[in-house]
């Protein structure tokens, strides 16, 4: 875990997020009829200050309409529409964007698939009181906490890990989670048109960007469950992107252009 860089005054107890403030759950979807009306439906349910923001990149299955007749009778719930797949990490950087235009205080990535259980959604809401970017982890202390996964995408997850903290220098168990709760600040001290990633990468340049900014990043135990409706994401452009990514961080780092 990156050790604290920072003093934090939360003006809240510990262990309390502020009881007006709000957060927005962004998911990015592509074809996930299947699923999306049960994770808006189950993260709203998490807790009354939390919204969800659906990412849908023109969903030929009909997510999109799916999303637009739950919105158009419930307020907490928001879509937005883009014209063809444009990959995930375009997707958060919009809807980080979204939320930055509103008053969220927390700003949460969370996949449609049910891979990020959203009861753990309370947790990170603790968690965020102390500090300024939560990250969700299947390898914290080294405890492998995955459901469901091929061994040899599990070796690959963790061996990327690895991997990663030795390229960039950033103290994470897990730098490629996609689970994350960010305070409004950090992403909004983030130059988001530099942001270059656009797969499992951009989990990876989000935190290290943050991280070389000073903000405290802490990570907090999740399970991960592999998806049971619906079709993986991952190809081997992803993972070549992330191969080359972690090596521009650390050259990007040391000439001071992040």
């Amino acid at each position: 875990m990156i050790s604290a860089v920072r003093e934090l005054d939360t003006g809240e107890p510990a262990g309390e997020v502020g009881r007006g403030e709000r957060g927005l759950v962004i998911v990015p979807t592509y074809n996930e009829r299947e699923n999306v009306a049960r994770i808006i439906d189950s993260v709203l349910a998490q807790d009354p200050r939390l919204s969800v923001l659906v990412v849908d990149d023109g969903s030929p299955d009909g997510t999109g309409p799916i999303v637009d007749e739950i919105a158009a009778r419930n307020d907490r719930v928001h879509a937005l529409h883009r014209p063809k797949k444009m990959g995930l990490g375009t997707a958060y950087l919009a809807g980080f964007r979204w939320a930055l235009e509103r008053d969220y205080e927390y700003i949460f990535e969370m996949d449609a698939d049910f891979s990020h259980d959203p009861s753990h959604l309370p947790e990170f809401l603790r968690a965020v009181a102390n500090a300024d970017v939560v990250l969700g982890s299947r390898y914290r202390d080294g405890k492998v906490t995955v459901v469901n996964w091929p061994m040899a995408r599990l070796m690959l997850s963790y061996a990327a890990n690895i991997y990663a903290r030795t390229v960039t220098g950033l103290q994470l168990y897990d730098a490629t989670g996609g689970f994350k709760c960010f305070r409004r600040r950090v992403l909004a001290s983030i130059d988001l048109d530099d942001v270059r990633s656009n797969g499992y990468a951009f989990q990876i340049e989000v935190s290290f960007r943050a991280w070389k900014k000073g903000f405290r990043i802490v990570e907090i135990p999740i399970v991960f469950t592999d998806r049971t409706e619906g079709e993986s994401k991952m190809s081997k452009r992803i993972v070549r992107e992330a191969i080359w990514m972690v090596w521009r961080l650390r050259w990007w780092s040391m000439t001071g252009k992040v």
